[in-house]
């Protein structure tokens, strides 16, 4: 008759970092199509606002945008070629909320406690969220931009700018989601969560995102300079036209990258080392 030693200590499987990181990613996607309402509105909400911008204010806001074009046909294509790589990065920026409300979930509905007890990589649960929420805004985007070119939207960018892009559209969704995590973990509830990001998509129309800031008054015209998505939005503008670059405004928009995706990181961590000690 075979004894058991209730003593002794249940063993428990080694966490595999990496291997983590793709499950909770695959977890991350597999909602993702379980709630298509979040899903649509990171497409839904940027091709409604091309729509807008471009066939209603486009004839008019080009003019202003390039000077010596004339209002109509010809002022849509010069703000469809202005507007294009501003939505480019409000995709980007929506997906943030999309993480937040799932952070939000996890840590209201009680599977954050769960994850606890079991034996996984403890950075893979928030990690996994980041991983996925990027991979869901490079879909999103490629939407965006398919329909911009169904519109005459004509880039000018050579392989190398594309492949710079897409590695600087990565940096910004990897700092926006670490970023939005902390805004998920640190919400009283689930629709709390997904208003705070909404700062993070009022910005870009405070900067050039939409118009240039030399038209703006002085005071709104130093916010505009010194915020975050100027230089972000200019840089993936800049890609998109082929360059050349301006080198100042690429290092302060890497650099806001930098800064947002570290802080935010550290903060998400906090608050989920918090909620594992609760």
């Amino acid at each position: 008759m075979t004894t058991v030693d209730l003593a002794a200590p249940a063993t428990r499987t080694a966490p595999r970092p990496l291997a983590d990181v793709v499950t909770m990613t695959r977890r991350n996607l597999l909602r993702a199509v379980r709630y298509p309402g979040l899903t649509m509105f990171l497409v839904a909400g940027p091709l409604v606002m091309l729509l807008l911008f471009v066939y209603v204010f486009g004839g008019a806001f080009g003019a202003g945008v390039a000077p010596g074009v004339e209002p109509g046909a010809e002022g849509r294509a010069a703000y469809l070629d202005y507007i294009a790589p501003t939505l480019l990065v409000l995709t980007v920026v929506g997906a943030g909320q999309s993480v937040a409300i799932g952070a939000a979930m996890d840590a209201a509905g009680g599977i954050m406690a769960r994850f606890r007890t079991m034996a996984i990589s403890p950075g893979s649960v928030l990690s996994g969220q980041v991983v996925g929420t990027v991979l869901q805004s490079l879909a999103a985007v490629a939407l965006v931009l398919g329909a911009a070119l169904a519109m005459g939207y004509r880039p000018a960018a050579d392989a190398a700018d594309w492949l710079a892009l897409v590695g600087f559209l990565v940096l910004l969704g990897v700092a926006l989601a670490w970023a939005c995590v902390g805004m998920g973990l640190s919400a009283r509830s689930v629709e709390s969560a997904s208003n705070t990001p909404m700062i993070l998509l009022l910005l870009p129309f405070l900067g050039s995102g939409f118009v240039p800031v030399e038209t703006m008054p002085t005071a709104v015209r130093w916010f505009a300079e010194h915020q975050p998505f100027t230089p972000i939005i200019d840089t993936t503008r800049g890609l998109l036209a082929g360059g050349p670059l301006d080198a100042a405004v690429t290092a302060q928009a890497v650099a806001w990258c930098v800064v947002i995706g570290v802080a935010g990181y550290a903060w998400s961590r906090s608050l989920f080392r918090r909620e594992r000690r609760a």
